[in-house]
């Protein structure tokens, strides 16, 4: 097992780092579906879809 880890320690690492940035990134996007920010980052002004993706809640 050691002989595993110390020739595979350079991917391992690599790996968990992408593991990690992507739980991180769909975090973010879960907590800013959650506050009602919208996907797209910009204004809604000017989109085509501005009335079906933004619900008004009552």
């Amino acid at each position: 097992m050691s002989a595993f880890l110390s020739a595979n320690i350079g991917n391992i690492v690599v790996i968990l780092i992408l593991i990690t940035v992507v739980a991180l990134s769909i975090r973010s996007m879960i907590k800013s579906k959650k506050s009602g920010k919208g996907g797209c980052g910009c204004g809604c002004a000017s989109c085509a879809m501005k009335g079906s993706c933004h619900t008004t809640k009552k």
